[in-house]
This record gives structure tokens, C-alpha cells and sequence, in this order.
């Protein structure tokens, strides 16, 4: 059982007390299965992305043997291709229930594997998960367009959507570079996933019309910050541009524009986006303006629709949306193996292309 005493270094003031924070970590490990997955909400679906975040928030939290577990869960349920589905019907891993295979999915394996490792030293965990994560990169980089870009996904056919999202690749981006230290770690080097992590970057910074357009989306507004591809006066720029269209005060981050909808999700990664710029005032305004979010139990609606009728929407509690708070609040409060992750200081950058340089 999870007590107040393991989870007072996620204490943030307006967001959560020790108290609450057990109470959100119990909640999440009671949404998991005894297999290790982690499905968006028991009876609901699981997707890899979500189940990795919902896992690396429990490592953030200190429940390390359940953090395990979920990644030993990814590693046994791997397609031969290095891919998972986009979708198994409660985590249930004989039934999916969309077979596309998502190249963002597939990749955030590596910011968690990496995670785990900051967390907790453990060698052993690594070199066991490392074929995973090696067999997941090369699966995405496969997809890897000549202008560095890298295709949304493969349909269950096996037909490549080479269309990219702007969203997904600086995931991407995020994860390379998680995975780039795994394998400097192993001393096991990759100058093909140096140089992809390099022409990737390239076109996230410098060619918006090699992804489709999306802006709509506040994803596409701050990813690219989040997964480390902008930086500096570029990142701040970009802040500053989308910050009237898409955040809602005392009430958190619109999903998608012109819908009067605020989602958890998005307020955290952005909360965790300006944290990564060094604002972390402005992160906990942000974390601080969703509470209205947190049901009773410690978890946390998905959304709420703030004009006509007002409601919470959907009427789900989202394990992801849980563990990004979870690790929101654990970058800003210090902890170790999420600042590094998402901060991103001494994560390898990547070797752009000459004709880039």
C-alpha cells in the first residue's frame, strides 16, 4: 500500500499534499493488471505510449517492481517486427483491437526503459530490456522519410503511412535520444540512429511543410519543445506564439482549437514544457489551474468542457492522465531520473547531416 511517506517528494503546493499523492499513485496501481499492463482504465484499451508514461510516473513515484513489471510486459508482448498494436482491448495482449502499428507508440519504449535505469541503477534491467528497445528504434527508422521525417505508422496490412506528424516525431526525437544513451551505456554505439536522431531534429526545426498540419492541436504547439528538437529563443518564441490561443486560464490547456475543451493531458506536458524552458512558475500556474480536474479516489478526468453544457468529458479516468501529473510534478520537484529524462541535458543530440550543418 502506498503511504504518505513515499510520495512526500511529490508534494507541490495547489497541486498535490503527500496525502493525495499516495492516494493518485494507489489508484494507478490498482488500474494495473497482474500481467504488468496498464490499460487507460481496466475494461478500456491499452496503447503502448500511455502504458509506458503510466509506467514511468509509478517509477517517479518510487514503485519501481510495478514500473518493471510493465516494461517486462512490452518486452514479452513485442511483434517479431519490433512493433506493438496501436491497441489491445484491456491490456489484454491476445486481443487487439487495432493492428496499425504507430511508430511514436513503438519508440517511447526507450524514454522509459531509460527512465527505469535513472531510477534505479539497474544494470540488469537494461541489458534485459535492451533488444526491445533496439528492435522497437530500428522497426521506427525503417519509416525514416529521405527529409528526416519519420512516417506516422503502418497500417495492419503492413502499408507504410509515410505522412508524418509533428507531434509523434518530436516524441520520437525524444525517444532517439533515450535511446542513443541506452546504447552508450551498453557501449554498444549506433551512428545510424545518431545520424536519423540528427536529420530529424533538422526537419522538426527548420521544415514545417514535411509534416501535415496539424496546428490546430496544442500537441503540435509544444511538442516540439517537450521532446527537446526546439530550444532556447526558438522554444520561447514558440511559447509565446500559441499561448493566447490555446491556454485557458484558471482552467488548464485546450485540446484542440475552436472547442471549448480543456484536457489534463495536454496541461501537464505543457506544464512539463515550460518547466523544460526554465519556467517553472509559469508550469505550476499551469498544474496548479486543472485541479478542478482531480475526482474523488485521486485520479483524474480526461477533460472538461467549459461552455454551454458544462461537463466532464469524456467521463473516464485516464491512467495517463494520472502519470503525466505524476511526472509533472516530479520534474518540478526535482527528482533525478525525470528532470534528466525530459530535460534532456546530458542526453546525446544526435549528428545532423553534412548538408545540414
Amino acid at each position: 500500500m502506498t503511504v504518505p511517506e513515499q510520495t512526500e517528494h511529490l508534494v507541490l503546493p495547489g497541486v498535490l499534499t503527500a496525502e493525495q499523492a499516495a492516494e493518485t499513485v494507489a489508484a494507478l496501481l490498482a488500474e494495473q493488471r497482474e500481467d504488468g499492463a496498464l490499460p487507460w482504465f481496466r475494461g478500456h484499451h491499452l496503447d503502448p505510449w500511455d502504458h509506458t508514461e503510466a509506467a514511468m510516473a509509478l517509477d517517479a513515484a518510487g514503485e519501481h517492481t510495478a514500473a518493471a513489471r510493465a516494461y517486462e510486459w512490452l518486452a514479452r508482448h513485442q511483434n517479431e517486427d519490433g512493433s506493438w498494436y496501436a491497441a489491445y482491448q484491456d491490456g489484454d495482449p491476445d486481443r487487439p483491437t487495432d493492428r496499425s502499428l504507430e511508430t511514436n507508440f513503438c519508440a517511447y519504449v526507450a524514454v522509459g526503459v531509460w527512465h527505469h535505469y535513472l531510477a534505479t541503477g539497474d544494470d540488469a534491467f537494461v541489458d534485459r530490456m535492451w533488444p526491445t528497445v533496439f528492435a522497437a528504434v530500428e522497426f521506427v527508422l525503417r519509416l525514416q522519410r529521405p527529409g528526416g521525417q519519420i512516417g506516422w505508422k503502418r497500417e495492419a496490412d503492413g502499408t507504410p503511412v509515410e505522412d508524418a506528424l509533428l507531434t509523434g516525431c518530436s516524441s520520437i526525437h525524444q525517444a532517439l535520444r533515450c535511446a542513443l544513451a541506452i546504447a552508450e551505456r551498453r557501449e554498444e554505439p549506433q551512428p545510424d540512429w545518431e545520424l536519423a536522431t540528427g536529420a530529424l531534429s533538422h526537419a522538426i526545426r527548420n521544415h514545417p511543410e514535411r509534416f501535415l498540419d496539424k496546428s490546430r492541436y496544442s500537441m503540435d504547439w509544444y511538442y516540439p519543445v517537450l521532446g527537446g528538437a526546439l530550444t532556447g529563443t526558438a522554444a520561447k518564441e514558440r511559447m509565446e506564439e500559441g499561448w493566447n490561443r490555446f491556454v485557458v486560464p484558471g482552467l488548464g490547456v485546450r485540446c484542440v482549437l475552436p472547442n471549448p475543451w480543456v484536457t489534463g493531458g495536454e496541461s501537464c506536458e505543457l506544464a512539463l514544457a515550460l518547466w523544460v524552458m526554465g519556467e517553472s512558475d509559469r508550469a505550476l500556474e499551469i498544474l496548479q489551474s486543472i485541479q478542478h480536474l482531480r475526482a474523488e479516489g485521486g485520479m483524474y478526468w480526461t477533460g472538461y468542457v467549459f461552455e454551454g453544457d458544462r461537463a466532464f468529458w469524456p467521463q473516464e479516468l485516464t491512467t495517463w492522465t494520472a502519470g503525466s501529473l505524476l511526472l509533472a510534478v516530479a520534474a518540478l520537484g526535482g527528482d533525478e531520473a525525470t528532470t534528466e529524462v525530459f530535460g534532456g541535458e546530458h542526453l546525446p543530440r544526435g549528428l545532423e547531416p553534412d548538408c545540414c550543418r
